[in-house]
């Protein structure tokens, strides 16, 4: 099979003279120079070693219809039938009116290959390079932010997961060494050939029904475990009994009488379902919670684009993945103004930052409020040159630095007939104030962030970030909810998305190619 090259020839059913000036935005950029974006090799160097051939399908038309699928948010399907309805999209992909489309198993093939080449995110990073080529990406500022998204699965119980895991473990064995599958099946213990799925049968409104349940699954993960100890395991198979032995010690715990119960707490990193076991519990406030992946984004305010965009489990602090979300578009001479809520103004991001060379970092430090209207550390005077913390009520007492840099002022003895006492502590010891190893970093960002300047640069750029989010998650397939497993895939679909908001952003700018370079609207 030859791979396919796109109709240059003038057509009489050209879809762009049909439509005239109701063809626009994203849909006129990708008209007008989808053959220059994606020449006929652009997905090439995907089928150098292919025994199957190539398809028969011009790279412009699945780069398109790639983009605009997650411009519009849109299945597999719905993407396929909308090249053959849609003349926008025939227009965008340079095909005649009424053309045939694919099959959409084509997209799931062209993506995984994707993902093994050498270039994996060509479809994001090309729209860097166009809007830097033309001028608009600057290095002034970015901003940075995160998003939720939310999983394609649903969250298990621990009793579901707990025979899930087994299921999937006894499915990979029968696949892979039906011998070795007879012998583990062989020391189970429950009434259950694991076939099916969902959970198993039990009284549950019963307590001790239930329990018994959670302990008989239990001994039957720790038998299967047993049954493979000494057995060579690879690919499916030993992440599948990875599985086992994690459920199995995630949620449960053995009381005093042998019997494993239910846990009274949440496990660190705790796996939410055997069908994604990298999506997490996360919350983006205290009253906020999801379960799936977080989307985090680094943008330029000046030409609203999107420069990175990473994702991570739910439960990843904000600012876990900054240095990456700043890679690539800062240069050693010059680095840009960093700006973030409260998740990146911790001493700990801080000084990472400034450990990078970003030296104008302007992240709101979290106020350190005292509880139930009391003072806080905040009401408090630091001095770290006299090594002192001044209380409101005037009285001074020494930082006791520990081995670590941190601190700790102790207001014990002074805190004795104070008149400020019940506005300050409830504690019979009275009032002491923790320093942190950091502390210089923190006062110095608190002291930044009162000055009106500071405050006008922030309130006037930041936002801008949130609009941005606010386009990638106005869909709901690809920006706000996943449409597959698994964070390698779920990624691919985030860069997909960033690669869409761009070129409609950059359509907006009126940026187009002249002379073979992208180019600015003219002013």
């Amino acid at each position: 099979m030859a791979i396919g090259r796109s109709n240059v020839q003038p057509r009489f059913e050209d879809p762009r003279s049909l439509l005239g000036d109701r063809l626009r935005g994203i849909y006129l950029l990708l008209a007008e120079h989808g053959g220059a974006m994606f020449a006929d090799d652009y997905f090439a160097d995907l089928y150098k070693s292919s025994r199957l051939g190539r398809p028969t399908i011009p790279a412009r038309v699945l780069a398109t219809v790639m983009l605009l699928q997650s411009h519009e948010g849109l299945s597999d399907q719905e993407a396929c039938d909308r090249l053959e309805c849609d003349l926008r999209w025939q227009a965008a992909a340079g095909v005649d009116a009424g053309a045939q489309s694919f099959h959409p198993t084509t997209l799931v093939g062209l993506r995984n290959r994707l993902r093994r080449s050498a270039r994996p995110r060509r479809l994001f990073e090309d729209t860097k390079q166009a809007a830097a080529e033309a001028g608009v990406l600057g290095n002034r500022v970015r901003v940075l932010d995160s998003t939720p998204i939310y999983d394609a699965v649903a969250t298990q119980d621990t009793i579901t997961q707990l025979r899930s895991a087994i299921r999937k473990l006894l499915r990979a064995l029968d696949q892979d060494n039906p011998l070795l599958a007879a012998k583990v099946r062989s020391v189970l213990t429950r009434d259950d050939n694991y076939a099916g799925p969902g959970k198993p049968s039990c009284d549950w409104d019963d307590d001790a029904a239930r329990e018994a349940l959670v302990d008989a699954l239990v001994r039957d993960c720790l038998a299967v475990l047993g049954g493979l100890n000494g057995e060579e395991l690879h690919g499916v198979v030993a992440d599948a009994a990875q599985l086992v032995a994690i459920v199995a010690g995630q949620d449960v715990e053995q009381g005093d009488d042998g019997i494993f119960r239910i846990a009274r707490r949440v496990a660190k990193d705790r796996i939410i379902s055997t069908v994604d076991v990298e999506a997490r519990h996360g919350h983006k406030s205290h009253n906020r919670r999801f379960d799936g992946y977080k989307a985090h984004l680094s943008v330029d305010p000046d030409a609203e684009l999107v420069c990175e965009v990473i994702v991570t489990p739910a439960n990843t602090h904000d600012a876990t993945p900054v240095e990456d979300l700043l890679k690539g578009h800062a240069t050693d001479e010059v680095k840009p103004t960093v700006m973030g809520d409260c998740a990146y103004g911790t001493a700990e991001t801080l000084a990472r930052l400034e450990d990078a060379g970003y030296e104008d970092v302007k992240a709101k430090v979290a106020p350190a409020t005292g509880r139930e209207g009391r003072f806080g550390k905040d009401d408090f005077s630091v001095d770290l040159d006299a090594e002192a913390v001044t209380c409101p009520a005037g009285k001074a007492a020494a930082i006791r630095r520990r081995t670590d840099g941190s601190g700790l002022a102790d207001f014990a003895s002074q805190c004795t007939g104070c008149p400020l006492r019940a506005s300050c502590t409830t504690s019979s010891s009275g009032r002491t104030v923790t320093i942190h190893a950091r502390e210089d970093l923190l006062q110095s960002h608190k002291a930044a962030q009162s000055d009106p300047q500071w405050q006008e640069a922030y309130t006037g750029t930041r936002p801008k970030v949130e609009r941005k989010i606010a386009h990638f998650v106005r869909r709901a397939w690809g920006g706000r909810r996943a449409r597959v497993r698994g964070i390698v895939r779920i990624a691919t679909d985030a860069d997909t998305r960033a690669a869409a908001i761009n070129w409609s952003r950059l359509s907006t700018l009126g940026v187009t190619r002249a002379g073979g370079k992208w180019a600015a609207a003219p002013p």
